[in-house]
């Protein structure tokens, strides 16, 4: 048997969600994790618990091997200085125009520091507006103080 990579069960799972016409909220409320972390660690940026794997690989009916390949850490690598998907991109100026905004903002409340991107967790909801709806984002990261040398 050939081994799978990441790339394969990546694959496989997008080919099952939409072959099956489920949705990233679906497939997080069967798993009992949130639809951020959910998509994040099915496109391989985050390891998944044994327990989360494998209800993973049964309510997509993946290979048992997948469930091995969705536990490893993975290895974070962006191919591009700056994305050209629309939506993608937009989330870079955001943080280009207000990177250095969030950062002073951050050292006022906490101190010399940062928000954590492993302590983290991330809502993605709608809402409502009749100038046309908003894409409401909310990030929660635990602060982590630099350290004195």
């Amino acid at each position: 048997m050939t081994e799978l990579t990441r790339e394969d069960v990546t694959a496989m799972i997008l080919t099952a969600k939409r072959q099956a016409g489920l949705t990233w909220e679906g497939i997080a409320e069967a798993i009992g994790m949130s639809p951020v972390w959910t998509h994040s660690a099915a496109m391989g940026m985050n390891a998944m618990p044994q327990d989360k794997a494998e209800a993973l690989a049964t309510h997509l009916a993946l290979p048992q091997q997948a469930v091995l390949v969705l536990q490893e850490s993975p290895t974070k690598v962006w191919t591009q200085a700056v994305p050209t998907d629309p939506c993608i991109y937009r989330l870079y100026e955001i943080v280009g125009v207000y990177g250095p905004t969030i950062k002073a903002l951050i050292h006022e409340k906490f101190g010399d520091g940062i928000m954590s991107a492993i302590d983290f967790d991330m809502q993605i909801s709608r809402v409502q507006n009749p100038k046309g709806d908003r894409v409401k984002i909310e990030m929660s990261g635990k602060y982590l103080s630099y350290n004195a040398w």
